[in-house]
């Protein structure tokens, strides 16, 4: 599982990193909104934890922004703010769950795994890029209201490559989504995948909707 934590306060954040990598997980910190972005923007997270009161960017516009970008990006509030009004404000900012300072780890590591854990008809059945849609109910995808005809695995890597449209995965994410295992460096399996996928949803239309990035892994994006 990989975190990103948004907390400008140096001694909580490194409290939290240390409690999430002794859990086995894999964690980036951000000390700021305008770095918090950047690294959202960057890379996708199975899990993003967001302070309110951040310099730059606060917690808010923050999430605005993560929902904007990646609709079904799971996020956290993490703040004192403890409010009505605050919590509130948080989910309509977008936010997926709200925890209050001072809270106890566990419960922080419950909130996480439960929302990495949510399934994806939680959270929308209709994905798109462009002309080409998934229906995540159905399991069925189109482009340009053609029918795709895929199996269940090249089902699930574009389903994953929706999800996080815009985004660069690489093939380490891919492994560990979409197969579920730890990437071995010396198999071949995700780029012959690739390929047999780009064939199903691009060879045919004009606009190419799944690239290569060299060195870093695979987007989907609207032309």
């Amino acid at each position: 599982m990989k975190i990103l934590l948004v907390e400008d306060e140096l001694s909580l954040a490194s409290f939290i990193r240390k409690g999430i990598e002794s859990e086995g997980y894999e964690i980036e910190v951000a000390y700021d909104g305008l770095m918090g972005k950047h690294l959202a923007d960057r890379d996708p997270y199975d899990v993003i934890i967001l302070d309110i009161n951040l310099p730059h960017i606060n917690g808010f516009e923050l999430c605005r922004h993560i929902k904007q970008q990646t609709p079904r990006q799971p996020v956290l509030m993490l703040t004192a703010l403890d409010s009505l009004n605050d919590k509130e404000s948080g989910f309509e900012a977008g936010a997926d769950d709200y925890l209050v300072k001072p809270f106890a780890f566990r419960e922080l590591i419950l909130r996480i795994r439960a929302l990495a854990r949510r399934p994806l008809a939680f959270i929308g059945k209709i994905l798109k890029v462009a002309d080409l849609e998934l229906d995540t109910e159905a399991r069925t995808a189109t482009r340009a209201g053609q029918h795709l005809d895929l199996t269940a695995r090249e089902y699930s890597l574009l389903e994953y490559l929706m999800i996080n449209q815009g985004r660069i995965v690489s093939r380490v994410d891919i492994a560990e989504k979409v197969w579920n295992l730890h990437f071995d460096t010396n198999t071949n399996v995700i780029d012959v995948y690739i390929n047999y996928l780009r064939k199903k949803i691009d060879k045919q239309f004009e606009a190419k909707l799944l690239h290569t990035v060299i060195g870093m892994g695979y987007v989907l994006r609207a032309p």
